[in-house]
């Protein structure tokens, strides 16, 4: 069968028809499926052929050495890494004497497909075996998300030819090995093999194992059950330490099938005892077994129903564009719906990469899109950060800092960052996860989860503020020798991003105070200590260089050599694996948006002049080597009013994972950069900008886009904004009145009465900015 080199366009899934076995790995990612606590990548039933396995639970490590060519203080001496969770998802199939292999015999059909609202994957292959026997298999996978521990497949076999005797073996197979995700032997050793067989347990239709990690020491429970239909089929289980097995056979004739619902339970602890985890895993499938598989999808459908009548993003005008958002939304909805006190990965659960370590852009990017669409999941997210929180002090502890110092990238809370001026001193981290919660209860009101947790966040960040900072003989007050959000750039003073970040955890941390002091009491905060807060946030130093009448994205970055773009061709980028991280440091070139970033987040310390001739200065030096930087130079370039060059970086934004833009999803998808997706398009074009005392609006269409519309949670209730070529339309479901701005005029929006509001005309914006040679934004949307 001819092979398709491209996904479907479909406003409400992506599929693909065909086989081609050069981007495998590709579309095992995009058709990953997670609930934020089980992920299985989009890999093939039969498990084989295989470009990158996965199976993963979040939380679920190895720990490693970390080597160094030169020790250091306070290098962290221990590595976690992500492992490969014994695997439920496979399920082989022999046709005769053959096995299902869709690289042998002759394959007559091969579709898959990605559905959105219903949150399955579903298959359908038509096969041929080399003895001659036809075959229909189709199979319907779901990662729950109703259910934490649980996942499940609907498995259909049908002869369209026979009689032919059909062998289904369903399994969960233990240690299969990890790309290999370090160059140094020591590292990869204790992740290859990593479990030791605890205990082992079978029925005439299911079976449960129990691993330990050998180093973490963290117990694994995986347990499936099966329901099987069809004529004289004939069922037997066992089970070894590596591997446990459901065998089903059938003697079909032509135009008869089986079905095999195979459910899979996940449960792992680094307290539980083996029983417990036993007695855990078996209940949350016998619970869901009794549900049925109908009933699974049911619930599926009907979360998903809920989360899409909500906060559905609908454009029209651009079909692609409108696959890739709603993708992109329920990708970041799977990587954190069920985490529950545990962290987003920066690839979700849908690969290795990584090393499934999280990372300040969970908390900058992602979180607070969970904050206006799923609450409840941004909540726990932040509840697992409070959890680490003795991890942070500690590692302040040993960098002779007061307060709390977050790691540049974990997964259970210590620092796994071998030593890298662009990570190890990027403190941003720490405000990022300050701005995370501040965003949260503004827009939630949730003043419980503030009190609770929040304030100590906000508290010790604030702690480590005031250690790390400098005073000047003028009152000025600085932050030295850190790394803000561009990575190539390090070690330098003042960067704005990090400092108006900083200023905003200070001022945050005091009013929190204020409003919890019996709270604040029992965390040893004094009056004279919320006092220093302030007057460090006000003293807060940001460079601004009068000369060019710019703001400096860090003291004195303004008057560095500029890269030579001229003369850098494109295959020399992306620049890090071109050239020595000191050249790059020490010039004016930006691998993503940094000073736009501050742009974007900060936008109310900048007037709009100042926003705009910043954003064209630093459009010259960005050439965006990192996935993170077209969604926010998208909403800043819409603010200023370049409508075109935003609808281009809201293309490349959208199309990164989708086509593969970087080469770099086959160990998995970019989950912050899709959260970008949905930023671009609400926060730039939408014009949305979260106030300090009130939402504000601006949103103009761009491009083929004829209509927008979309909905977030604000204080329990939902908002609609829907934007068509000359007016706004705002709509409030329930709850109490809500004041907002648009374009800048106060209004107030009563629930069930629609506000609709005109769009004013278009400041000229001016000529477009310009970038470094042959870094200009994606202009089409390619078809994958």
């Amino acid at each position: 069968m001819p092979d398709s080199k491209h996904f479907d366009v479909s406003p409400w899934g992506i599929g693909w028809t065909g086989w081609d076995p050069s981007r495998q790995a590709h579309r095992e990612s995009v058709f990953s499926l997670s609930n934020g606590h089980i992920g299985w990548r989009g890999t093939l039933d039969e498990g084989d052929p295989c470009e990158v396995n996965g199976a993963y639970l979040n939380g679920l490590f190895e720990h490693h050495p970390m080597p160094y060519a030169e020790d250091g203080y306070a290098y962290p001496e221990h590595g976690e890494t992500l492992i490969n969770a014994p695997d439920g998802k496979v399920i082989r199939l022999l046709v005769g004497d053959e096995p299902f292999d869709i690289r042998e015999g002759r394959l007559e059909l091969h579709e898959q497909r990605l559905d959105f609202q219903a949150g399955t994957l579903h298959r359908a292959v038509r096969w041929t075996s080399p003895a001659g026997d036809s075959v229909l298999v189709e199979s319907t996978r779901l990662v729950s998300l109703t259910h934490r521990a649980i996942a499940a497949i609907e498995y259909r076999v049908t002869a369209l030819s026979g009689p032919v005797e059909i062998t289904v073996l369903s399994e969960i197979v233990a240690n299969e090995p990890l790309p290999s995700v370090h160059p140094d032997e020591r590292v990869m050793a204790p992740l290859q093999n990593p479990y030791e067989a605890v205990d082992r347990f079978t029925s005439a239709t299911g079976a449960t194992l129990l691993y330990r990690t050998k180093r973490s020491r963290i117990g694994v429970a995986v347990a499936m059950e099966h329901g099987i239909t069809g004529d004289g089929v004939t069922v037997d289980t066992v089970a070894t330490d590596e591997v446990a097995r459901t065998t089903v056979t059938a003697r079909l004739a032509a135009g008869d099938g089986i079905r095999l619902v195979k459910i899979v339970g996940h449960e792992w602890s680094g307290e539980l005892t083996d029983a417990a985890l036993r007695d855990r895993v078996e209940a949350a499938v016998s619970t869901a077994a009794r549900v049925g598989w109908d009933g699974l999808v049911h619930e599926q459908r009907a979360f998903l129903d809920q989360f899409w009548e909500a906060c559905d993003v609908a454009i029209e005008g651009d079909a692609r564009l409108q696959q890739a958002v709603r993708f992109a939304m329920f990708q970041v909805l799977q990587s954190a719906a069920r985490a529950e006190v545990r962290s987003i990965p920066g690839k979700g659960l849908t690969g290795p990469g990584y090393e499934g370590h999280t990372f300040w852009d969970a908390d900058a990017f992602v979180l607070p899109v969970l904050t206006w669409t799923v609450p409840d999941a941004a909540a726990d997210a932040l509840r697992w950060r409070h959890s680490t929180l003795d991890h942070a002090r500690n590692r302040a502890k040993q960098l002779h800092l007061a307060g709390a110092a977050f790691p540049w990238r974990t997964i259970s809370g210590p620092e796994c960052s071998g030593y890298w001026p662009a990570g190890t001193v990027a403190f941003h981290i720490n405000a990022d996860v300050a701005g995370a919660v501040l965003g949260y209860v503004r827009a939630t009101g949730d003043v419980d989860l503030e009190r609770d947790i929040g304030l100590e966040i906000l508290v010790e960040t604030a702690r480590l503020w005031v250690s790390l900072g400098r005073w000047d003989k003028h009152g000025g007050f600085h932050l030295d020798g850190i790394t803000g959000p561009d990575e190539y750039s390090a070690l330098v003073d003042d960067n704005t991003f990090t400092n108006l970040a900083a200023q905003r955890n200070l001022r945050g941390a005091a009013a929190a105070a204020r409003r919890h002091t019996e709270q604040a009491r029992r965390l040893g905060v004094a009056d004279d200590e919320i006092a220093a807060w302030e007057v460090a946030a006000d003293a807060m130093a940001v460079p601004f260089d009068d000369e060019r009448g710019v703001h400096q994205q860090a003291a004195g970055f303004t008057e560095r050599e500029r890269w030579d773009f001229e003369s850098t061709s494109p295959e020399q980028y992306p620049l890090q694996e071109h050239f020595p991280y000191f050249d790059l440091y020490r010039k004016q070139v930006l691998k993503q948006a940094d000073l736009v970033l501050a742009l974007q987040f900060f936008h109310e310390s900048f007037t709009p002049e100042e926003t705009a001739r910043a954003f064209a200065y630093y459009e010259e030096l960005t050439v965006r080597d990192s996935s993170l930087s077209a969604a926010s130079q998208s909403v800043v370039a819409a603010r200023c009013g370049h409508l075109d060059l935003a609808m281009d970086y809201l293309t490349e934004a959208a199309t990164i994972d989708l086509d593969d833009l970087r080469d770099d999803i086959d160990d998995g998808l970019h989950v912050a950069a899709l959260a970008g997706v949905w930023t671009a398009v609400v926060s730039g074009l939408g014009g949305m900008r979260d106030c300090m005392d009130c939402l504000e609006f601006a949103p103009r269409l761009a491009g083929s886009i004829t209509r927008l519309s979309f909905g977030i949670r604000v204080a329990g209730h939902v908002l609609r904004v829907e934007v068509d070529g000359d007016a706004t339309t705002y709509t409030l479901a329930d709850g109490p009145p809500l004041r907002l701005r648009h374009f800048g005029e106060a209004v107030e929006v009563n629930p069930g009465v629609p506000l609709t509001l005109p769009t004013p005309p278009l400041p000229d914006p001016g000529p477009a900015p310009t970038q470094p040679k042959g870094r200009s934004p994606r202009e089409v949307m390619a078809g994958g």
